[in-house]
């Protein structure tokens, strides 16, 4: 199952709650973190298209600068994406091996836009209210509201989002119903 949602969806506690019901998830996100730091051939590459910069002194990636030189840079954003996506692709099949439950999730933030849900048996989508998206994301990260609206202008519309989704659950409410939601929902994937 792919499990995505835009920012302050409420993606991350959906996945949260999806374990504690018992099923494996993997978090693409987090996984691609760890991998520009642990694999050298990574390092050399990004190294080779941003400069060394992309690394700190102590060797790790360095998240801020590699946001500020590609966020406005389409081209250099796609060649990045060329870059990691791979990377992350082998190691969710690796993950994936080590699996014995009948249904795991990999919860991404790009799984429609890299078309990575005709990938997946189902997508679930967790969507909220674009102000309560924001409001969550200021409190939560310290942006203002300009910086989350620039973030979510570059993300596709929940609109289109929710039209390409085989489940959605609706974040606008309060944690109980998002938790009930998403037992209801994953316990009637047959």
């Amino acid at each position: 199952m792919g499990l995505t949602g835009g920012i302050g969806s409420g993606k991350t506690t959906v996945a949260h709650f999806i374990e504690d019901f018992g099923f494996p998830v993997y978090y693409s996100d987090d996984r691609a973190k760890a991998i520009v730091n642990e694999n050298e051939d990574l390092k050399a590459k990004i190294k080779g298209l941003l400069g060394d910069e992309a690394y700190d002194a102590k060797g790790l990636y360095d998240r801020k600068f590699v946001a500020e030189k590609v966020f406005n840079n389409k081209e250099q954003l796609h060649e990045l994406n060329e870059i990691i996506h791979p990377a992350v692709r082998i190691d969710f099949e690796e993950w994936l091996k080590k699996q014995t439950k009948y249904m795991v999730f990999k919860e991404t933030a790009l799984l429609f836009e890299l078309k990575l849900n005709k990938q997946c048996y189902k997508s679930l989508l967790v969507t909220a209210e674009d102000n309560i998206r924001t409001k969550r994301v200021m409190d939560r990260d310290g942006k203002t509201y300009r910086e989350v609206e620039s973030v979510m202008e570059k993300q596709m519309s929940e609109k289109d989002k929710i039209k390409l989704a085989d489940c959605i659950i609706h974040n606008n409410t309060t944690l109980e119903d998002l938790k009930e939601q998403t037992e209801r929902i994953i316990f009637s994937i047959e």
